[in-house]
């Protein structure tokens, strides 16, 4: 789900979007090289936790969502949303797995990467700091237990993909570069520290 401004409510901030929804210590900023960036915006960016869960068959999950005016208009992208109250990164990333796609039975893992991203979505700019947890689970049978209003008209469903089927897409997925990261992060483990990606903004 995307990110909403920083001054809407708690409930909006939950609202899924296209990859509205993002280790280590608590707290931290957007990375310095999106403050360089001609684009960037002048508040702070939405604190975002996402999930990058794996079953054991290596398989990450991914939601379906869209552009609630334009239904053709589509992505793939993974769980997680805005910081809620007091909780903290890792809390969000939990409560926002269980929210969307009804796993529970989750082993989180460190923050493999971390972005800024900016984007248009249902009618306003998202500004959004992402960190991707590694997790992974057993349980892979799905069930969204409670998507927000806007996630209700903006995600079309969700799917395990392989890393092969992820290389083969040609569809838009979120992060960009995913397939590639997803199969560096098979192929060698979680990264010493967080990896800090390029900033996305369109």
């Amino acid at each position: 789900m995307r990110e909403a401004e920083q001054d809407r409510p708690e409930q909006a901030a939950r609202d899924a979007g296209p990859y509205a929804k993002g280790g280590g210590a608590e707290g931290g900023e957007a990375p310095a090289a999106a403050a360089s960036t001609a684009d960037a915006p002048t508040v702070a960016p939405r604190r975002v936790a996402r999930v990058v869960l794996l079953d054991p068959d290596d398989r990450i999950l991914l939601l379906h969502g869209y552009e609630p005016d334009d239904p053709a208009q589509t992505w793939w992208f993974t769980p997680g949303g805005g910081l809620e109250g007091e909780e903290s990164r890792e809390e969000a990333a939990l409560r926002e797995l269980t929210e969307e796609t009804g796993i529970t039975d989750v082993e989180l893992g460190p923050v493999l990467w971390r972005r800024f991203c900016s984007f248009p979505f249902d009618g306003r700019r998202w500004n959004q700091d992402e960190w991707y947890y590694l997790a992974r689970t057993t349980q892979t049978a799905t069930a969204p237990a409670a998507l927000t209003e806007l996630e209700a008209r903006s995600v079309a469903g969700l799917r395990w993909w392989t890393s092969a089927e992820l290389s083969a897409a040609r569809e838009t997925v979120y992060p960009n570069r995913l397939a590639e990261l997803l199969q560096t992060l098979l192929d060698e483990g979680p990264p010493s520290v967080p990896l800090v990606l390029a900033p996305e903004i369109v």
